[in-house]
């Protein structure tokens, strides 16, 4: 333990914990309390401001924030929990939010909005109860990002922002195939071609193990059955759609390795200089190309039977840390963070959030107003806003019981798939009981 809790306050260190500073706030009538979350640097910065923003907007509360990674995000909070040492709201792993509420440590957030002032359009996570817990901070969504330049010079057509022109996965194969190079410039198939001196990979699909979903929707399975309580991940259509990720890399030839542990994939595929596209989040529109120097583009992603993708948000949640007076302070906070107008300078324009209010979706002035400016790549309105209206579809653990321990769980079966040790089907049938057990327990 003591081992655990000198992990914690190294990483503590390490992450930063920023004072949000505003007009008045030493002033001791203030309640100051914390905010957790994990992302990008420009994240900190951004929501560093926003809590600023929050700060001299009223002078009875102050914010800090706390920077922890999201590899280790849960893990830290449950080692403060442990310690007596949790902040008093933050952001947290959608897949987490049911076991933090089942072990008491979200504040029932009945209380939090007046009837008149629902967000209406957030998700609401509740817990077994029956009581608010949670609410989704933003929409966001897995598209497919492309490099601008390298689609260019290699004289390949971009994909469409139309979701009824998106490639189907045979077409994208081809696609990510015209796209590699090895270091003699020849591509995958072609006599000579040197699979252990590529300088130029066509793809890198995330496969994290929760982003991993949309390949098994898509393909006619899923991780879950429809209302989340089977688990139906071991049946051929979910099977095959993961093989065929894995078969990128490991068959194609088209994507460097990735070991499935690691919220970075753009990082280390686009950004790094030598892979043509990668699947991943729209919150990388704001986090990872800002002053990267990339020209690019986004467009739906490929389709195996069916055109869809997935939606999600990290859940706005307020920690149950006993003490009353902070409690009423984190709701307050927590409000005006899941406020789209709130948020709408430092999270939404720059290309972070997607709003949680349909209206910015179906408006046009509204719309106009979001994504009319340099933030955004060209065709983001057909690419996202209409790809979200018409084909997204809620992430499993909106619906689905302990989603963030089968996560963990399957991203460990799965590392053996990734290198070629296993195929899917051997791993996934080697650990299907397990997997339904962390679901069922």
């Amino acid at each position: 333990m003591k081992k655990i809790v000198f992990l914690s306050m190294i990483l503590f260190l390490v992450c930063g914990l920023v004072f949000a500073g505003g007009g008045g706030q030493r002033g001791g009538e203030r309640v100051e309390i914390s905010y957790t979350f994990w992302g990008s640097p420009q994240e900190l910065i951004d929501t560093t401001n926003t809590a600023i923003r929050f700060n001299d907007s009223q002078s009875n509360i102050s914010v800090r924030v706390e920077q922890i990674p999201w590899e280790v995000y849960e893990t830290v909070l449950r080692t403060r929990a442990t310690a007596r040492l949790m902040p008093d709201a933050g952001m947290l792993l959608e897949g987490s939010v049911a076991s933090f509420a089942k072990a008491g440590l979200l504040a029932n957030a009945a209380t939090m909005y007046a009837a008149n002032d629902m967000p209406l359009d957030s998700v609401t996570f509740r817990d077994t109860n029956g009581n608010p817990v949670a609410y989704s901070s933003s929409n966001e969504i897995l598209m497919l990002f492309y490099n601008v330049d390298m689609f260019d010079s290699a004289g390949v057509p971009h994909p469409s922002p139309r979701v009824q022109d998106a490639w189907n996965w045979d077409q994208f194969v081809e696609v990510a195939r015209r796209l590699t190079f090895d270091t003699a410039g020849r591509t995958p198939g072609q006599a000579g071609f040197d699979r252990n001196n590529i300088r130029q990979y066509g793809v890198l699909v995330e496969n994290l193990a929760w982003q991993l979903e949309v390949w098994a929707l898509s393909n006619g399975g899923g991780f879950y059955n429809a209302n989340g309580t089977e688990v139906i991940i071991d049946q051929p259509a979910a099977i095959e759609a993961i093989q065929r990720v894995a078969d990128l890399h490991l068959v194609h030839n088209v994507s460097p390795f990735s070991p499935g542990l690691t919220d970075d994939g753009v990082q280390r595929s686009m950004l790094a200089g030598n892979v043509a596209m990668t699947t991943n989040g729209q919150w990388n529109v704001g986090t990872a190309f800002p002053g990267s120097g990339i020209r690019y583009g986004v467009a739906p992603l490929p389709y195996m039977r069916e055109r869809l993708t997935i939606n999600t948000s990290g859940a706005a949640v307020v920690f149950n840390t006993g003490n009353t007076q902070r409690t009423t302070a984190a709701m307050e906070f927590i409000k005006f963070m899941t406020d789209v107008e709130a948020v709408w300078d430092t999270l939404v324009a720059s290309g972070i959030w997607m709003p949680n209010k349909i209206k910015y979706y179906t408006d046009p002035a509204l719309t106009a107003r979001w994504i009319n400016n340099p933030n955004f790549p060209p065709n983001y309105q057909v690419a996202v806003v209409d790809y979200t209206l018409s084909h997204a579809r809620p992430a499993a653990w909106y619906y689905t019981p302990n989603t963030g321990e089968f996560n963990t769980l399957l991203q460990s079966v799965l590392g053996d798939v990734w290198t070629g040790a296993r195929t899917a089907q051997q791993a996934i049938q080697a650990n299907i009981a397990a997997l339904r057990r962390v679901h069922a327990q």
